[in-house]
């Protein structure tokens, strides 16, 4: 009887077959953002901007700099923000991928925008908004792949994105339209 278990035994692990692969992790993947609203970025003076706090209102997204030729928009851009704030929210993105003119560090932009134009309106920190460390944000903005709705390519600063009350984006106006302009007010 002991010599019949011990046949069992042996053929039941004999036929057991032990997988001795060493199994490779899945890899992370960062998640997909499929809305706007699924962005939380650092403030230029500390602390996060979460653009889900923005539901409700339309949303102008710009990239900045302070030594450019569009700088006075900045003045334009305030404007726009005290008269329609009750349903429209502007953030800065600081950006120094054109012609270096955003050099600054984030303490610095900051004091510019107030002393200069007294930006009141949402200023992420400096980021980049195009090529191989583009921001996270950018990316979603710029790529309709990402945001369902249209492929964009920055060329300089102050390209501006307005996106709707829900989130959904809907035109991107190149540095040249001005903040003021029918192009943009006629759409708020």
């Amino acid at each position: 009887m002991i010599k019949l278990l011990a046949v069992t035994v042996a053929f039941l692990f004999s036929s057991m077959q032990i997988n001795t692969t060493a199994v490779e992790p899945a890899p992370q993947t960062k998640p997909v953002a499929k809305s706007i609203y699924d962005f939380k970025v650092e403030g230029l003076e500390g602390g996060t901007i979460d653009s889900s706090k923005f539901k409700g209102k339309k949303i102008l997204i710009v990239n900045t700099a302070s030594k450019c030729g569009y700088t006075p928009q900045y003045e334009g851009l305030e404007q726009l923000y005290e008269k329609y704030k009750d349903k429209l929210v502007i953030v800065g993105f600081p950006a120094n991928n054109f012609g270096g003119q955003e050099p600054g560090t984030n303490t610095e932009i900051k004091e510019f925008c107030k002393k200069n134009y007294g930006v009141t309106f949402p200023m992420a920190s400096k980021v980049s908004v195009k090529g191989d460390d583009m921001a996270p944000i950018y990316q979603w903005l710029c790529n309709k792949s990402e945001n369902g709705v249209l492929d964009a390519e920055i060329k300089w600063n102050f390209g501006k994105f307005l996106l709707d009350e829900k989130g959904n984006l809907l035109y991107y106006f190149p540095s040249k339209v001005t903040p003021m302009s029918e192009e943009i007010t006629g759409k708020l």
